[in-house]
């Protein structure tokens, strides 16, 4: 994993980036922000198991089915929204990946074990397979392969990406310290500078011992409980056991073999030819927008979006605490962080 460079902390120190204060009332050494951010980027766990709950609360009623004819990708996206997810993990490497998400009566388990790659779904007995190519170096489209690292992101993913983005318009300081599955925990905190953002701030639980991210919470601006946490409720630094990476689809499974294309340069020219997304402002206010049949047309008149938007000038909007999401009339989509007054200024004034 790739973290803010050591090299990069003093650039933030006198940026103003980094806060000179921190309470810490549990019994760990001292340290400032600037230390524990070098305790992140200095982390060297690769293989480690768990238990991860995720979970969102942010102001969407549950959603139920509107039947088998539903947009999965837009159910999925709702799903995740709306709920709570419990998912044991397992990591060995770069190569060897295990991820376990627990649902209600069913299981879904996304494999890696070196260039084998499964995902099995026993609510609907299915099992996808593919085979990386010698090396298992190629990025695979993870819409189109299983990969284990799109099922749930474990604490430590989230925290680079967000770490990974640090600029001035970042506070950094330290809560109170914690103990997060059982491990102490320094509490990095990243708040917004600007008011145009519906983050109030980010709290990320940094093990004491090894560096590696224990728990992400994002809090929305105005509300007391965490809008999304994702978070290990045990947690152990050994090496899972080899077998662990093994899978047979079970006995009545239907399984469909997937193979990469032959020409990944045909598949480079598909991508660098596909509309892409556009970001308006920058940093916490960022606004991606998604041209006009970027999103299938399925998904933005599904029942489900229907039930879960409303109608507003110009198009229709799904609100939440932490982001919002603006679908113009013309099939544009907007969505940030920010207030949707915002996304619909965007939209107006392209």
């Amino acid at each position: 994993m790739r973290w803010v460079p050591a090299a990069v902390v003093p650039v933030l120190i006198a940026a103003g980036v980094i806060a000179a204060h921190g309470a810490t009332d549990v019994s760990l050494p001292t340290k400032t922000p600037e230390q524990v951010l070098t305790l992140v980027g200095q982390s060297s766990v690769t293989a480690f198991s768990g238990t991860i709950e995720q979970s969102s609360n942010l102001g969407l009623p549950a959603l139920p089915s509107v039947g088998p004819s539903a947009n999965a990708g837009l159910s999925s996206a709702l799903e995740f929204l709306t709920g709570s997810h419990t998912a044991r993990v397992f990591v060995d490497g770069p190569t060897n990946a295990r991820v376990q998400v627990i649902d209600t009566l069913a299981e879904r388990d996304l494999v890696r074990n070196g260039a084998e790659l499964w995902a099995y779904d026993s609510s609907k007995a299915t099992a996808t397979h593919l085979r990386l190519p010698a090396g298992g170096a190629f990025k695979h489209p993870g819409a189109v392969t299983p990969d284990p690292d799109a099922g749930v992101q474990t604490p430590a993913q989230l925290a680079h990406r967000l770490l990974a983005e640090l600029t001035p318009s970042t506070t950094v300081s330290l809560g109170d310290n914690a103990s997060v599955a059982g491990r102490s925990a320094y509490d990095l905190v990243l708040t917004p500078r600007t008011s145009a953002t519906l983050v109030g701030s980010v709290s990320i639980a940094v093990d004491a011992k090894t560096g590696m991210p224990l728990r992400v919470e994002v809090n929305a601006r105005g509300q007391k409980d965490a809008a999304v946490s994702i978070a290990f409720t045990d947690v152990s630094l050994q090496a899972p056991a080899a077998s662990t990476f093994d899978f047979t689809a079970p006995k009545g499974t239907t399984v469909k073999q997937q193979t990469l294309p032959q020409s990944l340069g045909a598949l480079r020219h598909t991508a660098d030819h596909a509309a892409a997304p556009k970001v308006i402002g920058s940093d916490w206010a960022s606004i991606v927008e998604l041209p006009a049949g970027t999103v299938p047309a399925s998904a933005l008149t599904s029942p489900l979006l229907a039930q879960a938007s409303s109608a507003v000038s110009g198009g229709r909007l799904l609100s939440t605490s932490l982001v919002n999401v603006f679908v113009a009339s013309d099939g544009r989509v907007f969505a940030g962080s920010v207030p949707a007054s915002a996304l619909q200024a965007a939209a107006s004034d392209r």
